[in-house]
């Protein structure tokens, strides 16, 4: 059958269009997608604005018109930390849906790691073991940990970096002073309850995934989206130890020029890298493999697995 899975991220508003049967990797068809900034369409109450809100539903309008024309059965549709935080995420969605007709879900933290971490499990596979599974969104860190299909532990944590870069990086080559005192508080927040995923034990394999941590391991040498998904590619600690200096120096124009670094997330890199940093460093991985796999493919792979089950 074919999908529409309609993405509303704190950064970009994404419709992928795949064709997909139980037992078989989804297979994407076609991609739609804005650079929403819903993280950066807060205004001081943090409530979504309605600049944001009037583009998130000429976005579903558009989406919808795109699904329609690819032949898609279905719209999975569903929101995440940007709205799931905001002061008026219930209005929100409200506004669209009397826009647009389209109902849009909010995951959960909870849930948006779950997701992630059962896509990242079936892309790798059961010889990967005992699992971590690290994402950072634009609004939010998701971590999961477990040993089979649907995570032990799972959650999700404000640190995001679209959030980050509008909270603590309005500014070009912010000060070291300025950069500790962020370092210090992501690390505070992480290892708050790091404990949870601690006291299971080392896993057998940690993985990353997200726009973020593939944009980090392609400026510290990974090999470019246009080799394909299979080919095997990482983040090195050591080697984002020594670009983030350089990273704090750049500006965002210099930014932009990197590899894999689009020039509307140019800002986000260095909160990104530092979110990156923290995670290798108190939960002790000297690396972590890139995952083709995210949110998206975990929605697509829980929808077919409950259409088997009603079969």
């Amino acid at each position: 059958m074919r999908l529409g899975v309609l993405d509303i991220g704190s950064n970009t508003g994404h419709l992928l269009v795949v064709d997909a049967h139980r037992g078989a990797a989804p297979l994407p068809a076609y991609s739609y997608k804005e650079p929403l900034r819903l993280a950066e369409h807060l205004d001081e109450t943090g409530s979504v604005s309605q600049q944001g809100i009037d583009a998130l539903a000429a976005f579903t309008a558009g989406a919808q018109r795109v699904a329609e024309e690819k032949g898609c059965e279905d719209m999975l549709a569903f929101a995440t930390s940007a709205v799931r935080d905001s002061g008026n995420g219930d209005s929100v969605l409200a506004e669209v849906r009397e826009r647009t007709g389209l109902s849009i879900a909010v995951l959960s933290g909870e849930d948006e790691a779950r997701l992630t971490f059962l896509a990242v499990r079936r892309w790798l596979g059961w010889s990967a073991g005992r699992l971590w599974v690290f994402d950072i969104g634009g609004g939010s860190l998701e971590i999961a940990g477990g040993a089979d299909e649907f995570p032990e532990i799972a959650g999700s944590l404000p640190l995001g970096a679209a959030r980050l870069a509008r909270q603590h990086f309005t500014v070009d080559q912010p000060d070291e002073d300025a950069v500790r005192q962020v370092r210090k508080e992501i690390r505070a927040e992480i290892a708050r309850d790091a404990g949870r995923l601690l006291r299971h034990g080392a896993p057998d394999h940690a993985a990353a995934t997200s726009k973020t941590f593939r944009s980090l391991a392609r400026i510290c040498g990974a090999a470019p989206s246009g080799e394909g998904p299979l080919v095997q590619r990482s983040l090195p600690l050591s080697a984002l130890v020594e670009w983030i200096p350089k990273l704090t120096a750049m500006t965002r124009e210099e930014l932009s020029g990197l590899p894999g670094v689009s020039p509307s997330r140019a800002h986000q890199i260095l909160p990104g890298a530092l979110v990156a940093e923290a995670v290798m460093d108190i939960f002790e991985l000297s690396a972590l493999e890139i995952c083709p796999w995210a949110l998206r493919e975990g929605v697509i792979l829980e929808r077919l697995d409950q259409i088997g089950d009603l079969t």
